[in-house]
C-alpha cells in the first residue's frame, strides 16, 4: 500500500512512513493511492461470518503488500478486536451497531488499538515516537490506554479544559507513565490546531519523531472500515434489501471510513448526523463549505467546527459534490431533540443510549420515512451511556450504573497540565519532556 496526500504536493509514501508522520509533509492527510474493490465472492461469503475473520480478510486486501506478513497482520487484527461488536435490533427497520464494548467503552478503541500495534510493528531500532492526539472526549482515553506502556512511545493528549465529561477525563489523565494529558484553554478545534501546528514546526521535527493518533492518522482510519462490513454480515441475507448507515459525526473519520468501505464494494448509503455543529450538512445543502467555531452541546464528541476528514471525503469524491450527495445525506439534531430521543427510546424499548447515538437514531428515523420499505437502517452507537451520565440520568430519571472499568478510573487522581492555547507553550512542553 502506498499513500497520497490530499494536498497533492508530495510523492506517494509507504505505509510505515505515513503511520510515523501522521500528517503529510505538505499539510495534507494521507489516503490510499489505489482502492481496489474486494472480490465479489467476499460479499457472497459475508453473511454470518465472524468479526475477526471478516476484518482479517479486509486488512489483508488493503495491507497485504505493506511489509507486514500475513500471519503478523492476522495477529494484529485478532489482538485489536478482542471484544464483540454486536448488531442490536430496535425495530423492523432499525438496528444499532454497538461499538462500545472495547476497553474504554467507545468506538475509538478499534482504531487506536490497531494503530498502536501497527506502529509497534513498524518502529525501527531504539526510535522514540512521540504521539500527539487532540480529543473532544473518547479519543484521548482510547489512545492513552492503547499506547500505555508500549515500548518506545509516549503520548501527549490535548483536550479542551472543562469540556469533556469526568469519566472521559479520567480515562486519559490517570494513567501516568508514558502518557501526559494537557488541559487546553480552548475548544477541541483549538487542540486540533495546536497538534497540526506541532507537526509543521521544523524545530520539533528536528528534535523528535512525531506521529498522530487522531483520525488524521490513516492508521486510525483503515480499521474503522472493518465494522461496516461486520454490520452487514450480521443482517439476514436479503437480495432486495438496501442498507443505510447513520453515522454520528464530529471530525468525520468514522464516516470517511464508511465511504472508503463503499469504494471497496460495500453497497450502502450514509447519513452524516451532526448536532448544531453542522458545517457538513450545510455543505451538502448549499454547496458552500464554511468552517466556523464549534458550539458546545450535550453530544460533546461531535462539537467540531472544522472537521479534518472533510479533506479526505472531498479527495475521495474528487470534489464532486453531486456524487457525494448521491451517497450521503446530512442531518442536524439539536440538544432538545437529543434529550427527547434518549427519553423515548428508553421508555418505549427499554434501551439506553448515549447522546451521540440518540442523534443518530433520530436522524435515521427521519430519513427512513423518505426511503423504500426495503431499506434497513443501521446506527453506529459510538459510546456507552455511562460515559455521559451527566446528560442521560436527568433525562431518564434514574442512575446509570458505571461499568467496573469506568468506576475504577474515577477513584484515581487526575494528572494533567494546564496549557495555554499557544503553539509556543506546547512546543516548550514537548521539548522539555524528559
Amino acid at each position: 500500500m502506498r499513500l497520497l496526500s490530499t494536498s497533492g504536493e508530495i510523492s506517494p509514501a509507504p505505509l510505515s512512513e505515513a503511520l510515523r508522520r501522521g500528517l503529510a509533509p505538505d499539510g495534507g492527510l494521507y489516503m490510499p493511492e489505489h482502492m481496489e474493490p474486494l472480490p465479489a465472492d467476499f460479499f457472497t461469503r459475508l453473511p454470518g461470518r465472524g468479526l475477526v475473520e471478516t476484518a482479517t480478510e479486509v486488512a489483508q486486501h488493503l495491507l497485504g503488500d505493506a511489509d507486514i506478513g500475513e500471519r503478523e497482520l492476522a495477529d494484529i487484527v485478532a489482538e485489536t478486536l478482542s471484544f464483540e461488536i454486536p448488531l442490536v435490533r430496535q425495530s423492523d427497520r432499525i438496528s444499532v451497531l454497538e461499538l462500545f464494548h472495547g476497553p474504554t467503552l467507545a468506538f475509538k478503541d478499534v482504531g487506536a488499538r490497531f494503530l498502536a500495534r501497527l506502529l509497534e510493528h513498524t518502529r525501527t531500532g531504539d526510535q522514540l515516537l512521540t504521539v500527539l492526539v487532540a480529543t473532544s472526549g473518547d479519543t484521548g482515553g482510547a489512545v492513552a490506554q492503547a499506547f500505555h506502556g508500549v515500548p518506545g512511545t509516549r503520548v501527549a493528549v490535548l483536550y479542551p479544559k472543562g469540556k469533556v465529561t469526568p469519566v472521559q477525563e479520567r480515562q486519559f489523565t490517570t494513567l501516568g507513565g508514558n502518557i501526559r494529558a494537557y488541559a487546553v484553554a480552548g475548544t477541541f478545534d483549538d487542540c486540533q490546531r495546536l497538534v497540526k501546528g506541532a507537526f509543521a514546526d521544523s524545530t520539533l521535527n528536528d528534535r523528535m519523531t512525531l506521529s498522530s493518533a487522531n483520525s488524521i492518522s490513516i492508521g486510525r482510519l483503515l480499521p474503522q472500515m472493518f465494522y461496516y462490513f461486520h454490520a452487514v454480515a450480521q443482517l439476514e441475507p436479503d437480495a432486495d434489501r438496501t442498507v443505510l448507515f447513520c453515522t454520528p459525526s464530529g471530525n468525520f473519520g468514522n464516516l470517511t471510513a464508511g465511504l472508503m468501505a463503499k469504494h471497496l464494494g460495500l453497497e450502502s448509503r450514509f447519513i452524516a448526523a451532526t448536532n448544531v455543529n453542522d458545517v457538513v450538512p450545510e455543505y451538502l445543502d448549499s454547496g458552500i463549505y464554511q468552517p466556523r467555531p464549534s458550539r458546545r452541546t450535550l453530544s460533546n464528541a461531535m462539537d467540531v467546527g472544522d472537521p479534518s476528514n472533510m479533506a479526505r471525503i472531498r479527495h475521495l469524491y474528487g470534489d464532486d459534490l453531486d456524487g457525494l450527495r448521491r451517497d450521503v445525506t446530512g442531518f442536524r439534531v439539536n440538544d432538545q431533540t437529543t434529550q427527547a430521543t434518549i427519553r423515548r427510546i428508553h421508555a418505549d424499548l427499554g434501551y439506553l443510549c448515549d447522546p451521540h447515538t440518540a442523534v443518530g437514531i433520530h436522524a435515521l428515523e427521519h430519513v427512513l420515512t423518505t426511503q423504500p420499505a426495503t431499506t434497513q437502517g443501521i446506527v453506529l452507537s459510538t459510546a456507552h451511556p455511562a460515559k455521559f451520565r451527566e446528560v442521560v440520568e436527568p433525562v431518564i430519571g434514574r442512575d446509570v450504573p458505571l461499568p467496573r472499568r469506568l468506576a475504577a478510573r474515577l477513584e484515581e487522581p487526575v494528572q494533567s497540565i494546564d496549557l495555554a492555547n499557544d503553539p509556543d507553550e506546547l512546543k516548550r512542553q514537548l521539548l522539555d519532556w524528559d
